[in-house]
């Protein structure tokens, strides 16, 4: 049986487990000027960055994606738009919702939202990014090398691994996800893309394994 076809062993279960939790930044939450959706295929995090803003912790709430090959089918018209209309439908009034609907990177992301921001005239000096779980830490470490004038915090949906899974319905392409992330966590601070993290020898081990194990298909090329 394939990769693709059988669930996850227990050990890559752990191991993936261990990466997840390096992807949560666990920041304390507070009052923000400003907070980033980052568009992805998870409207998750339309329906998280909703739950924040009615909770009172910014103004203003701007939503940055175009597509993606794995988002443009779900989302044919971007993901900021799809994202913004979610939002609205869960009382977001539309007013306090900015719009960047070409970005196709992480980066892109940043710095059109960074864009869309000025041309309002809104220049933050705190900004919360939100995101899908195991993206937090690459969307701060990405965000601190474009940005550096402003303290960012990371937010996603409150989701333990196992109900993450469950909710995507898709073991392999989860972790394929989770490995993912974490090699551009480590590669893309040497190509002057985002700031060092550090990453502790058990999530480098636990990274490494999987990848042995056939857990590849989000990688970039080296």
């Amino acid at each position: 049986m394939s990769i693709d076809q059988r669930a996850i062993t227990e050990d890559q279960w752990r191991q993936a487990e261990l990466i997840w939790d390096y992807h949560r930044m666990r920041h304390e939450l507070r009052p923000v000027d400003v907070a980033i959706g980052l568009g992805s295929h998870d409207l998750g995090v339309a329906a998280h960055s909703a739950e924040l803003y009615r909770s009172g912790l910014f103004p203003t709430l701007v939503f940055t994606g175009g597509n993606s090959p794995t988002t443009a089918k779900v989302f044919p018209r971007g993901e900021a738009v799809h994202f913004r209309e979610h939002a609205i439908a869960l009382g977001v009034p539309a007013e306090a919702i900015l719009l960047e609907p070409d970005a196709t990177n992480t980066g892109q992301n940043i710095t059109l939202a960074r864009e869309v921001l000025s041309a309002t005239g809104i220049h933050p000096t705190t900004l919360l990014l939100i995101s899908k779980p195991y993206m937090e830490r690459r969307s701060f470490a990405t965000a601190r090398k474009l940005w550096p004038d402003v303290e960012f915090l990371c937010a996603s949906e409150p989701l333990e691994f196992d109900d993450y899974l469950k909710s995507i319905g898709d073991e392999k392409l989860v972790v394929d996800m989770l490995v993912g992330d974490l090699q551009r966590v480590i590669e893309y601070p040497k190509l002057g893309f985002a700031v060092e993290q550090e990453v502790p020898e058990d999530v480098h081990a636990a990274y490494e394994s999987l990848i042995r194990a056939g857990f590849t298909s989000r990688l970039i090329a080296s």
